[in-house]
């Protein structure tokens, strides 16, 4: 199947300073994709261009095949978009706010509008300018998701929620996944992304710095494993190895910061008596933050 987001060669100057600059990536069918990388590094502008908010410099970004200038409105109807910074009509109240938008998306049922608001504690009567940023957060979110989109494009979408707010969010993410719809999620929240995204890109400075499904991400990452045994070990046995980037002696116990498959050093460890073994397995943020000490390259 093609790809529902294709970019080629993407690239944004605003004058001399730096947007974005020669992305290529897909997004395919039905995928959670997370686009990752710190504020000012070019998460939004992507987004920008791929919504036709803003033009690029040079090369294109289509979705669904279509042109974002040419087939702006046709395009436009298949997402459900939730900008990271959006103005609101302060004088509505929520229900005359998300009517509105119903209306325009072609009369969606409000029975589907109320459900989500339900779902998301949204009180409808209260007036815009009254509500908190996370209340007028879950407007955007119900505004996104009336019309049951075929794209659903997020910009740090969790952004002033509270916890339970954020669980019922992520299952929202499911039940759109389920139903076969793509989602493009912009985030520097790394616990959420790793919790419901498939595959992620991670942009440094404009650029993209690697493509990769999670598992394989954290698979590159440092773990840490503490080994004790039952009297010290010396740690240079274990620094020699070729899977291990630092050996430390603490007490009767070896820590170990690992990259790659541990098989080398369990059998330097079965030569000793072992009491107890401690692995800290790598988190998404753990491989991010990986990567950026290493000036944006894999490790």
């Amino acid at each position: 199947m093609a790809p529902v987001i294709h970019a080629q060669g993407l690239t944004k100057f605003y004058g001399k300073t730096r947007g974005v600059e020669s992305l290529t990536f897909d997004v395919e069918p039905g995928e959670v994709f997370g686009f990752l990388g710190p504020n000012g590094a070019g998460k939004t502008t992507t987004i920008r261009t791929m919504l036709d908010f803003i033009r690029p410099t040079s090369g294109t970004i289509s979705v669904f095949g279509l042109d974002p200038r040419e087939d702006g409105p046709a395009m436009r109807a298949r997402i459900g978009y939730l900008p990271g910074e959006f103005g609101l009509y302060e004088r509505l109240n929520g229900a005359d706010y998300l009517g509105t938008f119903a209306a325009l998306r072609g009369d969606v049922p409000w029975a589907q509008v109320s459900s989500l608001a339900d779902r998301l504690k949204l009180d409808l009567g209260v007036r815009i300018r009254s509500m908190s940023h996370g209340n007028k957060r879950k407007a955007g979110l119900v505004q996104a998701f009336m019309h049951e989109p075929e794209l659903l494009v997020m910009d740090e979408p969790t952004q002033g929620l509270d916890p339970l707010i954020q669980q019922e969010f992520y299952s929202l993410i499911h039940e759109a996944r389920e139903r076969g719809a793509t989602v493009f999620m912009s985030s520097h929240v790394m616990p959420e992304v790793e919790r419901v995204c498939d595959r992620v890109a991670i942009i440094r400075e404009g650029r993209l710095v690697r493509i990769a499904d999670i598992g394989d991400l954290k698979a590159e990452a440092l773990r840490r494993v503490d080994i004790h045994f039952d009297r010290p070990v010396a740690a240079s046995a274990f620094a020699s190895l070729a899977s291990v980037v630092t050996a430390d002696a603490v007490g009767d116990a070896i820590r170990l910061s690992v990259r790659g498959p541990l098989d080398e050093v369990v059998k330097e460890a079965a030569r000793h008596t072992v009491v107890n073994v401690e692995t800290h397995e790598p988190s998404l943020e753990d491989a991010f933050l990986d990567i950026y000490r290493n000036g944006g390259e894999a490790p």
